[in-house]
């Protein structure tokens, strides 16, 4: 049809659907940085321009995983359904008849968008049902050491490497061991050591298992508190390190709704792909050209997504 965005397979995006969303996108950004925002370049491209893609892009993911509802037969109560109904009738009477008219916005349009936003959400939380929610402390611990380190590269101005010889490593390797046994031997603070002779500038670091290099975690993970490691190369270096803390039980438990999180998006994410790999689509290039940002006074609508995020605390 003439005002058809795109298709995905058997669903499609009419242009007053898209420009409903970016309108209320648009209006937002302008309630909070103004309408000069809009001539910032991002990227290369300008803000409107980034905007326009990247709302185009939630949309077409949103179709998608109605689809994947669709296709799993996932459906809503006759209770949703008179939800969303209310919702629709609450977004459409905060228009004016400007925005009705300027937007081609109808309560059919705007409840039929909610249907596939809740279906779309309904099938997410079906798949991440499945995922185990079981995260044991070692997984999500988080440690503190502190570090020495030396590097065994020199770098240029654009940012190109070269190892250093195999005398120039051997020559810091040395230095390295004799700075760990003024450490073991407690001549010295380990921290007032790192100060001395370290090449980096955080001295005290925190991190999760998967935040550091291999090598890095490896050991540090394998300390006792305050327990002094071997001298041992990891990311273009050699490092020493001293540990803090081997666990804190705040950290451990944030850390875990982070990787349960990151648990379930994997688990989706891998289903959605596998659902959309095979999916045609096809955008109206022509059609596409031609949308702008909307630039009519009095069109002011910014609540479209609120009004469904608060219909759906009562699902």
């Amino acid at each position: 049809a003439k005002d058809e965005l795109f298709r995905i397979d058997k669903v499609s995006c009419s242009l007053p659907e898209y420009m409903l969303y970016l309108t209320n996108v648009q209006n937002r950004y302008e309630d909070a940085f103004g309408a000069q925002i809009w001539k910032v370049d991002y990227q290369g491209m300008t803000l409107g321009d980034n905007v326009k893609d990247n709302v185009l892009a939630r949309i077409a993911r949103m179709k998608s995983v109605y689809l994947l509802a669709l296709e799993k037969e996932v459906t809503l109560t006759e209770r949703e359904e008179t939800l969303l109904a209310q919702a629709a009738k609450t977004y459409v009477s905060s228009l004016s008849e400007t925005e009705v008219e300027v937007l081609g916005v109808t309560e059919e349009l705007v409840l039929q968008l909610y249907k596939e936003n809740a279906l779309a959400d309904k099938v997410y939380q079906q798949i991440i049902a499945q995922v185990n929610p079981e995260i044991s402390d070692d997984e999500a611990r988080t440690i503190t050491v502190e570090q020495i380190y030396r590097k065994t590269v020199s770098e240029d101005k654009d940012g190109n490497k070269t190892s250093y010889s195999a005398d120039m490593k051997q020559a810091v390797l040395e230095q390295m061991e004799e700075v760990r046994q003024q450490a073991v031997d407690g001549a010295s603070g380990f921290s007032e050591l790192a100060g001395k002779y370290s090449e980096k500038e955080a001295i005290r670091i925190s991190f999760k298992k998967g935040e550091m290099d291999v090598a890095l975690e490896k050991v540090a993970f394998g300390l006792q508190t305050e327990e002094i490691s071997p001298v041992f190369e990891a990311e273009d270096g050699y490092y020493l390190l001293k540990c803090i803390s081997t666990f804190d039980r705040a950290e451990t438990d944030a850390n875990k709704l982070v990787l349960i999180e990151k648990r379930k998006n994997e688990a989706f994410r891998k289903e959605y792909d596998a659902f959309v790999e095979n999916k045609a689509r096809k955008l109206n290039e022509k059609l596409w050209q031609k949308v702008e940002l909307n630039q009519t006074a009095g069109v002011d609508t910014k609540n479209f997504f609120e009004v469904y995020e608060e219909c759906m605390k009562d699902f």
